[in-house]
């Protein structure tokens, strides 16, 4: 079994939605139910999808704009109506990727410490992993109200180095979009992508990222050789 002192990472951060967590029925569920209330048009799953990445102010913005934006006004009374929405849903159609389970077993059985740090407010990222059964795997959650910043600004993820007391260098940051991406590289962190998620309906460029992984697991076997294979 690989140890700590034959990885070439001292520790590894996750997104969450579009990562670990197919999440986007429980947030349509809310769109849905939100722009009823409002009387609003409704907008389908497909965008809804594209409209995750940038937090859930961002997500709201997007549901309420046509021809123009909603004021800052509208937009945070619009914003407490979605929380509410969501709060009830949060969790229900939730899934887990393939792969997720068994990657964070291999990355736990390491014994790197792991985290979360994700776009989502903390008021619904927590009860989420307790919902799924994957609170226990992390030693630190950075969610989107943690920091004075949102990825895609590098703050999140320094947060969680500093939490889990290891160099940026050191740390494997995996994800699913281009905010995770540049998040992770402005942090001074190694950026694994998988191709599955949201990242605002534009498939993963592998250009992008240092290297692009079918799941958690292909992940955790490719780190295993990652720095050699990087420097040959």
């Amino acid at each position: 079994m690989p140890t700590t002192d034959n990885l070439p990472f001292r520790s590894v951060t996750f997104d969450l939605d579009g990562t670990l967590l197919d999440t986007v029925a429980d947030l349509a569920e809310a769109c849905r139910r939100m722009l009823a209330e409002l009387g609003e048009p409704p907008r389908s799953e497909d965008e809804v999808c594209r409209f995750v990445g940038k937090g859930m102010a961002v997500l709201v913005e997007r549901c309420l704009t046509h021809d123009r934006a909603p004021t800052p006004e509208r937009l945070a009374a619009v914003i407490a109506v979605f929380q509410r929405h969501y709060t009830e849903v949060n969790g229900q159609q939730t899934r887990l990727y393939p792969g997720v389970l068994e990657g964070l077993d291999a990355w736990r059985a390491s014994g790197l410490p792991l985290g979360v740090v994700t776009n989502k407010p903390a008021r619904f990222t927590e009860p989420l992993l307790e919902r799924m059964g994957l609170a226990g795997y992390f030693a630190v959650v950075v969610s989107g109200d943690t920091t004075a910043h949102k990825k895609p600004h590098p703050e999140p993820i320094l947060h969680a180095c500093r939490r889990l007391g290891v160099a940026p260098r050191h740390n494997l940051h995996i994800g699913d979009s281009k905010n995770d991406i540049e998040a992770a590289h402005a942090a001074g962190c190694t950026a694994f992508c998988v191709p599955y998620g949201y990242n605002e309906g534009r498939p993963v460029d592998s250009a992008d990222c240092d290297a692009l992984v079918s799941d958690l697991l292909a992940a955790h076997r490719l780190a295993l050789t990652y720095l050699d294979l990087k420097h040959k």
